[in-house]
């Protein structure tokens, strides 16, 4: 795929704390990300039911591959965007090529792939692709599943949406208001998301409720 070099975008320092990860802007105090933000501000009661139900060791089993593979099936995908070859395991690359053949084949003009961006002096992160999907302006980011997802499950992946693009249009003076999520399962399922409309400005309020809510609880970490 070709990248229209359309924004000039800059990369960003990312490291880990105690508190969660942080990106390094300016002369500021590291920006907690995205997903720290919506991580330390969830209801994580089912999780808990999760982890007791099937025991600590088999959940750290589950969620260490589902990690790797979400890291595997994400350089592929980087690397198909930038036209280098892929590479990894069977399911990494499988998990891939779902969402290349039923995703990617609809985005008509890439902007960026990897793109950190941040909202001044709140918080920061790194969404997967930016660019015209079926010709409109869109935040995109890719994810991977066990089994298919129903829309009520992922309102966490729409509030990343709303984040990336709210720190987009104030870096960029950009004015997107359209989201994708791109799922491939491990059933070699494909699934696609959109919000736009009164739906995003409904996610865009609910992300900044959030970020209130992070400032709150965990401002002084």
């Amino acid at each position: 795929m070709l990248i229209q070099h359309k924004y000039d975008y800059k990369p960003l320092e990312r490291i880990d704390t105690g508190s969660g990860r942080r990106y390094i802007v300016g002369e500021t105090k590291p920006l907690p990300s995205v997903t720290t933000i919506l991580g330390k501000t969830s209801d994580k009661k089912h999780l808990l039911e999760w982890r007791k139900r099937v025991g600590d060791i088999e959940a750290t089993r589950i969620t260490t591959e589902a990690a790797g593979l979400g890291t595997g099936m994400h350089d592929n995908l980087e690397n198909y965007v930038l036209g280098k070859k892929m590479s990894g395991n069977f399911m990494q690359l499988a998990l891939a090529n779902i969402i290349i053949k039923h995703g990617l084949s609809n985005v008509s003009e890439v902007w960026g792939t990897e793109v950190a961006l941040y909202s001044k002096e709140l918080y920061a992160g790194t969404t997967d692709l930016i660019g015209l999907h079926y010709g409109i302006p869109s935040i995109i980011d890719y994810k991977n599943s066990i089994k298919e997802k129903k829309r009520a499950w992922i309102e966490a992946y729409f509030m990343q949406l709303a984040a990336y693009a709210l720190s987009h249009n104030e870096m960029y003076g950009t004015d997107i208001n359209r989201g994708v999520i791109m799922i491939a399962t491990r059933d070699a399922k494909y699934q696609e998301f959109v919000i736009e409309g009164d739906e995003f400005i409904h996610y865009e309020t609910m992300w900044a409720n959030k970020v209130c809510s992070y400032y709150e609880r965990f401002g002084n970490e």
